[in-house]
């Protein structure tokens, strides 16, 4: 162990990475690293980065470390840019059609608000720790820092609870005849929303008493942080476990012979579900989800952060902008604004007076709506394959 100079509460020591680890590696490749340690009033606080981090430089990496953590930082930007975007109009989509209103979509909204929240803390956080470049956020402990990464740890939580809520939704509505959905979508608001609200708090109030040591973005103390990585972890398997019980209900039902369809057909929509059900239920993430965070860092940030940031993106394009109830319902309005703007331009052309008398007013609007409705109609049956 390095023999740590003396120093007061609340100083930072910086010293060079002890000469040892320049025996593993050539000296051609080696770089003399710096680590970091606060002197608290519990003692010296755990080294920052990490020693193998800051001393110990990959063969042909060397001279542009940063370089990776730089294009991975513009790809979650990318990712999360667009997600936010389409979230945004799916959710003025969903608000904005009455008919749309139902308990399902309403669990795609919170879902849609959880990643645009969860879009919102990565760029607000990152605005933060990283306003500069050649900033050490390690050093920086304002109370406006430490409430973004609450902030930021809260819409994480929100959004693997959210994806919990789907699964759960789904698979029972499967398993369950008579579902009274209105009664459970109270206690969904409650689990999506109320349950990372008292996690985040108590993993506050812990950081605060024991682990009060810079921005509260380096979880060194893994009893702390494991208040916040345990319900995520939760979340996830207990979301596997739905979707493959879901996945054996849906073999269950394609092959009944009630169904219909040769084998083909049948695997090819088992296969398609499967695939529409991957976002939604954040299925990816158990490919690093209980290995340590030590282990494949790099891949991890590239799954998790570069491809996981446009899972919002998906999900909307999905459960939005590719449902045939969402497409029905915008062609109904379109076909309604482009009859009703007709007749009111043909109207104001062919009879001037009744467009600006006020008498006629009301019949010329009943007028107006009867005949838009007719049309509506046999448009609809001439759409209608007989």
């Amino acid at each position: 162990r390095m023999k740590q100079p003396p120093a007061k509460v609340g100083d930072v020591i910086e010293v060079n990475c002890p000469e040892l680890f320049s025996q593993f590696i050539s000296e051609e490749d080696y770089e003399v690293g710096k680590v970091s340690r606060n002197c608290t009033a519990f003692g010296w606080s755990e080294t920052f980065p990490h020693y193998v981090d800051a001393c110990l430089y990959e063969e042909g990496n060397s001279s542009h470390p940063d370089m990776y953590y730089v294009s991975v930082k513009a790809l979650y930007t990318v990712g999360y840019s667009t997600s936010l975007v389409s979230l945004t109009t799916a959710m003025v989509i969903l608000c904005r059609f009455r008919k749309l209103h139902c308990t399902r979509n309403f669990i795609h909204m919170n879902l849609f608000v959880s990643f645009i929240l969860r879009a919102i803390s990565v760029f607000i956080k990152d605005g933060v720790l990283y306003a500069e470049e050649d900033s050490d956020h390690c050093f920086i402990h304002t109370l406006e820092c430490r409430a973004v990464m609450i902030f930021f740890h809260y819409c994480v939580l929100s959004n693997y609870f959210w994806l919990f809520i789907e699964g759960l939704y789904l698979f029972t509505l499967l398993v369950e005849t008579f579902f009274p959905e209105k009664r459970y979508f109270y206690w969904y608001i409650i689990i999506g929303w109320g349950t990372p609200t008292v996690c985040v708090t108590i993993w506050a109030v812990l950081r605060m008493q024991f682990d009060d040591i810079g921005c509260w973005d380096m979880n060194d103390n893994a009893a702390i942080w494991w208040v916040i990585k345990g319900p995520v972890l939760a979340s996830i398997m207990v979301n596997f476990v739905l979707f493959v019980g879901i996945i054996v209900i849906l073999v269950q039902k394609l092959q009944s012979p009630d169904i219909g369809g040769n084998e083909s057909s049948i695997y090819l929509r088992l296969a398609r579900s499967t695939l529409l059900l991957i976002p939604l239920f954040g299925i990816h993430y158990t490919v690093f989800a209980f290995s340590p965070e030590n282990v494949s860092k790099r891949e991890r940030l590239v799954f998790e952060l570069g491809l996981g940031s446009f899972q919002g993106f998906v999900v909307a394009v999905l459960y939005c902008f590719l449902n045939g109830e969402v497409q029905s319902e915008i062609k109904r309005k379109w076909r309604s604004w482009t009859v009703n703007r007709y007749f009111a331009v043909d109207l104001k052309h062919r009879h001037p007076s009744l467009a600006s008398s006020g008498v006629n007013g009301g019949t010329q609007l009943s007028i107006l709506s009867k005949s838009s409705s007719q049309i509506r109609m046999s448009s609809l049956q001439a759409e209608t394959p007989s």
